[in-house]
């Protein structure tokens, strides 16, 4: 769930030395053998506390023939540490304009879904797209985590692109994502406009 990646990345930055590692690379780029001695640390310490870092997004590298330099990715680090600051900012400014009644869901899903339970084509409109998307991810069980050709076959029984249908479910927060595992996220994470 994307609240557990968050949880994650807030637990790399709870250590000490990862803050000073951070603090280090906010005026450039350093290697490992570098930050070890400005910290006073050993050189696997401080690989150990990168791996931390990189795991979390918070640095990347880039080699220069047999080094390898440390950079501080800003844009990452502010957006994810700020993120717990904008749960459901984006959902509340579109929920006004992107409520329907339980009738207006029912006549898009008669719309959009055949007799048979088939998504006949996905929606341009945001808002009817999200009624199918949530329509269909009902179909799956809250907790499981499914193998990417395991959601593949589900999707095939009702629309054809899987593709699309699975990076809109990502897209939408009706699903999360890591190694090509699937889960679906909890009610409370969908769009406003039909988690209730």
């Amino acid at each position: 769930m994307q609240l557990e990646k968050m949880v994650s990345f807030h637990k790399a930055l709870g250590d000490p030395t990862r803050l000073r590692i951070i603090a280090l690379l906010r005026n450039g780029s350093l290697h490992g053998q570098a930050l070890a001695e400005r910290l006073s640390l050993s050189a696997p310490t401080i690989s150990h506390h990168l791996k931390k870092l990189k795991d979390a997004g918070v640095v990347y590298t880039r080699r220069d023939r047999n080094t390898i330099y440390y950079y501080l990715n800003e844009s990452k680090l502010e957006s994810t540490a700020t993120a717990v600051l904008r749960i459901g900012d984006d959902q509340t400014v579109l929920k006004k304009e992107m409520e329907m009644t339980d009738k207006e869901k029912e006549k898009v899903l008669n719309n959009f879904i055949t007799d048979e339970d088939r998504l006949k084509q996905l929606p341009s409109q945001l808002k009817k797209k999200l009624v199918v998307l949530s329509y269909f991810v009902q179909g799956l069980e809250n907790g499981k985590v499914y193998e990417e050709k395991e959601l593949n076959d589900y999707i095939r029984t009702f629309f054809d692109d899987f593709a699309t249908v699975r990076r809109e479910w990502i897209m939408h927060q009706f699903m999360y994502r890591e190694n090509n595992q699937y889960e679906r996220n909890p009610v409370e994470m969908w769009p406003v406009m039909v988690n209730r």
